[in-house]
């Protein structure tokens, strides 16, 4: 199996049980080993009282790059830290596009990136790290 398929079986299986990716409504632009772009919209229900998307829904959308990303490997990763940046917000309607790339991948644990930038003004909006651990047990796609 090549390396992008596998990264591709593990999503479509993470994605069936990730209740909160689906309510996100993302959409998978790039599914390879170690490397992932998901697409989501901002909704109206996904806006804080000041009419901008949520801190806590910034971060969901991040952390589930972070996660197809880090479980592309074939092997369950789960997180273990994780940081965001805010570097500008953003609002109803606005497209954005979630990047994540590993840094440094190792038996026990992996770094990765993830980019959050608004796909029409290709403006990073959001920048966040994580660490996951890396159990041996294998997905089974």
């Amino acid at each position: 199996m090549s390396k992008s398929n596998k990264a591709s079986k593990v999503f479509q299986l993470m994605i069936e049980r990730d209740f909160c990716s689906q309510w996100m409504g993302i959409e998978p632009l790039l599914l390879e080993e170690g490397h992932c772009k998901i697409k989501m919209t901002v909704r109206k229900e996904m806006l804080n009282g000041y009419g901008i998307l949520h801190g806590g829904i910034a971060y969901a959308f991040a952390d589930s790059a972070f996660a197809f990303a880090s479980n592309s490997y074939g092997r369950i990763a789960v997180s273990i830290n994780g940081s965001m940046t805010y570097s500008s917000s953003s609002k109803l309607g606005d497209v954005l596009i979630a990047e994540a790339i590993a840094l440094n991948v190792t038996y026990k644990t992996a770094d990765f990136d993830v980019n959050v930038f608004n796909e029409e003004t290709m403006e990073v909006c959001y920048r966040f790290r994580g660490t996951v651990y890396r159990k041996s047990e294998e997905i089974e796609v």
